[in-house]
């Protein structure tokens, strides 16, 4: 199938939108009709070189839309279905998946390597025939996708698609951050550095789980306006600024749990966060730097006798096929707020625009939305 992408043929380059050829599904896979896409600060780690990914690109790894095709031997959906992508698939019988894990399913290996799981070739190339990676697997700046079976996952027909494809990412990534990796409990202190399409769900979700305080730090007003309107109460600049006033509000206690959801973390964030936390508490890291970074500041003594810990995390360390239709549920009870998440949309055309807006701190999340007219 001939259809268009967003394409980045080096770093420091910006997306280019090229036709593409989309290859019909072989057996596991699927062919999905996107209604939606996200445009997630992780896509822009390409095109800063941040991420280790193999060039020529397509980007995007936040999608929802109706399956379109589906291969021989294909058995968790049938075309018609509404689905969700996630950016980690999950095959279900590997150690991680096993256990419960699926996060981090072994198949993540190859995230960035563009090398399809059913046969370890490429399932998009470029009008001259040269092979594309596939961000995640997915590269969802396209109106059409084919993918395996174990990155989709299917969704009731009332969810409206244009949001549900943020549950792909930004969504389970950020309430997971707080739910499941940051295990919050009722009359716990949150404190969530970085508000964007990540970190607002950190938001939501450590008050959701009942979170007496839920602290929001970011240099943006804006964004701090949303964050109070989905569950912060607390708001800061900087977490400098935080400090005192978390440890006055819990007197002296500090946080139990501090969520670094920035767009580009490095590793001088680390020791800030840990003195907003509590003895016991924990620090946990889901903003990305660059691949190769390796030094992170960070006070030993403190990290030994008040007893912290500094837990990455990946997907909210949560499963895809179990947390997707977790948070549907937390939508459909009025807990989880998605219409608001959204704060532009762009056509596919604009998405240099669209990454220029994210960087200036204009949205908490845009979003491409296909039409007929991309089809």
């Amino acid at each position: 199938m001939k259809t268009k992408g967003a394409v980045l043929r080096n770093p420091g380059e910006k997306w280019q939108i090229e036709e593409i050829e989309v290859g019909d599904p072989v057996a596991g896979e699927v062919q999905v009709k996107l209604v939606s896409s996200g445009l997630c600060h992780s896509d822009h780690h390409l095109r800063t070189g941040d991420s280790p990914v193999s060039f020529p690109v397509i980007g995007g790894h936040e999608g929802a839309g109706v399956v379109h095709k589906v291969g021989p031997g294909v058995t968790s959906v049938k075309e018609g279905d509404h689905v969700v992508t996630a950016f980690i698939p999950a095959c279900g019988v590997c150690e991680p998946c096993s256990r419960g894990q699926q996060n981090i399913c072994d198949e993540g290996a190859r995230l960035l390597s563009g090398q399809a799981i059913s046969d370890d070739s490429f399932r998009i190339k470029d009008k001259d025939g040269n092979s594309l990676t596939q961000m995640c697997l997915l590269g969802t700046f396209s109106p059409y996708i084919t993918v395996n079976q174990a990155s989709v996952v299917k969704i009731e027909d009332d969810i409206p698609l244009k949001s549900a494809a943020l549950l792909g990412c930004g969504v389970a990534t950020g309430w997971g951050s707080a739910v499941e990796v940051g295990g919050t409990h009722a009359g716990d202190t949150v404190v969530v550095v970085g508000i964007g399409g990540v970190g607002i769900n950190s938001v939501q979700g450590a008050a959701a789980a009942g979170a007496r305080y839920v602290v929001a730090v970011d240099p943006v007003p804006f964004k701090l306006q949303m964050a109070e309107k989905l569950g912060a109460t607390h708001t800061f600049a900087s977490m400098e600024e935080a400090l005192p006033v978390v440890g006055e509000i819990t007197w002296g206690r500090m946080a139990n749990t501090t969520i670094l959801t920035v767009g580009e973390i490095d590793g001088s964030m680390i020791q800030p966060a840990l003195s907003l936390t509590g003895k016991g508490g924990q620090v946990v890291v889901v903003g990305m730097g660059n691949f190769a970074a390796s030094d992170a500041q960070l006070n030993l003594f403190e990290l030994t006798l008040l007893q912290k810990r500094v837990q990455g995390a990946i997907f909210g360390g949560a499963s895809p096929r179990t947390q997707v239709p977790t948070l549907l549920n937390e939508y459909r009870s009025g807990k989880l707020n998605l219409s608001d998440l959204v704060t532009n949309t762009y056509k596919l055309e604009q998405i240099n625009e669209a990454y220029d807006d994210m960087l200036a701190g204009n949205n908490i999340r845009g979003l491409i939305e296909y039409t007929d007219a991309d089809y």
